[in-house]
């Protein structure tokens, strides 16, 4: 798989700690252990013009960006972001709980993101969803995400949280398959499948990632490595990850 392999990116909110201390020197440090991409977060320590030329000095691209919603006085913001990073998708990362605890709420979220999508659109951007555990629940006898799908625009993808989705139940292999060319991203991340649990480096933990990277194989353009949270020294799990990845052929890299 590792001619065709997707490259590897890691989600920048994994190392919110440490950036805010050495913002520079993380950033390096990712780009040195081989990660071709970075997908920043809305709240990143230094202003967006220094991220963005950090990155574009180390040829780290920016696949997608995590951020508020297009709308209101966020429009704005978060347009310049999206331009300042040359980054073609933006991705909503949370939604509360309560958003998708009934079929009226559900509907409610979906018309807010397909306002959302349709701002994007207009400014030639792709508009995503990030999941948690919460999109993937069951709510009257169906699973969040499949109600989503009768109410959302077509053009609004997923970021599959492969995690997520199995510590909610569902199997990420089977929803990856089921969005096919809606999932064009993977966040990959490994642990004991639970909430409020540190996770594991990618491949110490209990989910079958072959599986569900090749569930992905004809669709995903990017994979994400992100960690929420980690017992021992974040840096050293995203290393760990990353070299995990590539030496399996699952993922593509800049180094072996």
């Amino acid at each position: 798989m590792a001619a065709s392999a997707p490259p590897i990116g890691v989600q920048l909110y994994s190392l919110r700690n440490s950036l805010t201390d050495d913002f520079d020197g993380v950033i390096r440090k990712v780009a040195d252990i081989g990660y071709i991409g970075v997908e920043p977060y809305g709240g990143l320590p230094v202003p967006v013009e220094q991220a963005a030329a950090l990155f574009k000095e180390l040829g780290l691209q920016v696949p997608s960006m995590h951020c508020p919603l297009p709308l209101g006085d966020d429009q704005r913001k978060v347009l310049d972001m999206a331009a300042a990073y040359n980054c073609r998708r933006i991705i909503s990362p949370w939604l509360a709980e309560e958003r998708f605890a009934t079929l009226d709420e559900i509907r409610r979220s979906c018309d807010l993101f397909n306002e959302a999508n349709r701002v994007a659109n207009d400014n030639g951007l792709s508009f995503g969803i990030h999941n948690h555990w919460q999109e993937f629940a069951t709510i009257d006898g169906r699973v969040v995400y499949e109600v989503m799908l009768d109410y959302l625009e077509p053009t609004v993808f997923f970021e599959v949280d492969v995690y997520w989705v199995k510590t909610a139940g569902p199997d990420p292999v089977a929803v990856i398959k089921r969005l096919g060319s809606r999932a064009p991203i993977l966040h990959i991340k490994d642990g004991p499948t639970g909430r409020n649990i540190p996770m594991t480096a990618v491949g110490d933990g209990t989910l079958d990632i072959p599986a569900i990277i090749a569930a992905g194989a004809d669709d995903a353009e990017w994979l994400i490595v992100e960690l929420d949270d980690y017992a021992g020294v974040m840096m050293e799990a995203i290393d760990k990850s990353y070299h995990y990845l590539i030496g399996k052929g699952l993922a593509r890299g800049t180094k072996s």
